[in-house]
């Protein structure tokens, strides 16, 4: 049985746009593919072997984009609340040594961007701050190495 996908509703919309785009661009690859068969010999032909190559990576991403949105389970953290760290949390944590803060939002693999402050709910940061309260201190593997980092706030935010 396959495992349910968490992602929040912007990540699940995002899903459905690429989805639909990539649809889209089907009669258009099609087309592309028609016009290169149209230039003679497909052995040596690299325009028709540029668009079959085209088309099966979109065919694959078309399956993979399916796939996640059937097993998509939609968590809106609007709607959740509490004082532990759950998927779709907003975190402020305080690095024990420097004393910066940071902060980041637990969210699906398809919507991480650090650079934003959204990680992945299977980054390593993520699954060690998971359950975490308020006041808890966790040690986290990052990039940099071990840091010690303690749990400063907590909240459910639209993202």
């Amino acid at each position: 049985m396959d495992q349910k996908i968490p992602m929040t509703p912007r990540g699940y919309a995002r899903l459905k746009e690429e989805l639909a785009a990539l649809k889209a661009e089907r009669p258009r690859i099609s087309k592309l593919i028609e016009e290169a068969r149209g230039h003679g010999d497909l052995s040596e032909n690299a325009d028709y072997d540029a668009a079959k190559n085209k088309q099966g990576l979109t065919e694959a991403r078309i399956r993979d984009l399916e796939a996640k949105i059937a097993l998509a389970n939609v968590i809106d953290p609007t709607k959740l609340s509490g004082d532990r760290v759950v998927f779709g949390a907003t975190v402020t944590l305080c690095d024990s040594e420097s004393g910066d803060e940071m902060t980041y939002t637990i969210v699906g693999e398809d919507e991480a961007d650090v650079k934003a402050g959204r990680i992945a709910i299977t980054a390593p940061v993520a699954r060690a701050l998971i359950g975490k309260e308020v006041g808890d201190s966790v040690r986290v593997k990052t990039p940099k190495g071990g840091r010690e980092v303690e749990v400063v706030a907590i909240k459910f935010l639209a993202i």
